[in-house]
């Protein structure tokens, strides 16, 4: 077994709540994957995430899209989502360069996505430019809301798997302290 596995099948359960949900912010997603430890190795991780996501009820999934920030909202990201917030950035690096136009379109999509779905857009940013995720935005604008919240549920799924890459590329690179670590502090 590798020895990042070991140290997320040996973790304190507060502690590993915080750092799963740093990864999805539902809370029920949470407690089932800590109650299905002990994790064989990574890709049984990965799958226990899948199939617990899968189980979830859409109040979940729209818990889980709170703990993000909008696309394209950069102030949003560094003060509501400190803990998370390296991880955004990179997730979101496509907008960090956008013309102030992409920037107000996705303003205002954002704003119109969420009055329709009463959530935000959720996508999963990772190596989209500011326009890509624009135009996926006024794409999805117009589907129904029980046609859109298994998309955005989807692009929860992506975003989570993501995370847990990076989680455990961070674990087998450092000392192995777990999270937090390099003077994170966790918001939640």
């Amino acid at each position: 077994m590798d020895q990042s596995i070991d140290v997320v099948n040996n973790m304190e359960r507060t502690a590993l709540q915080t750092l799963l949900a740093r990864c999805c912010g539902a809370t029920r997603w949470v407690s089932g994957m800590i109650d299905q430890r002990p994790f064989t190795d990574w890709p049984h991780l990965q799958q226990v995430a899948d199939d617990i996501w899968r189980t979830l009820a859409p109040a979940d999934w729209r818990e889980a899209f709170a703990q993000h920030p909008k696309i394209g909202d950069l102030d949003s990201l560094r003060a509501k989502f400190a803990s998370t917030e390296s991880w955004s950035e990179r997730e979101q690096a496509g907008v960090q360069d956008a013309t102030e136009a992409v920037l107000q379109g996705l303003a205002q999509g954002n704003r119109d996505y969420e009055r329709k779905f009463g959530y935000l857009f959720i996508v999963c940013a990772t190596g989209k430019s500011a326009t890509e995720m624009l135009e996926l935005l006024w794409q999805r604008l117009p589907n129904d809301p029980p046609d859109e919240l298994p998309i955005a549920a989807e692009e929860q799924r992506r975003i989570m798997q993501i995370r847990l890459e990076t989680w455990r590329r961070e674990l087998e690179a450092d000392d192995p302290t777990p999270w937090p670590h390099h003077g994170e502090t966790p918001n939640r």
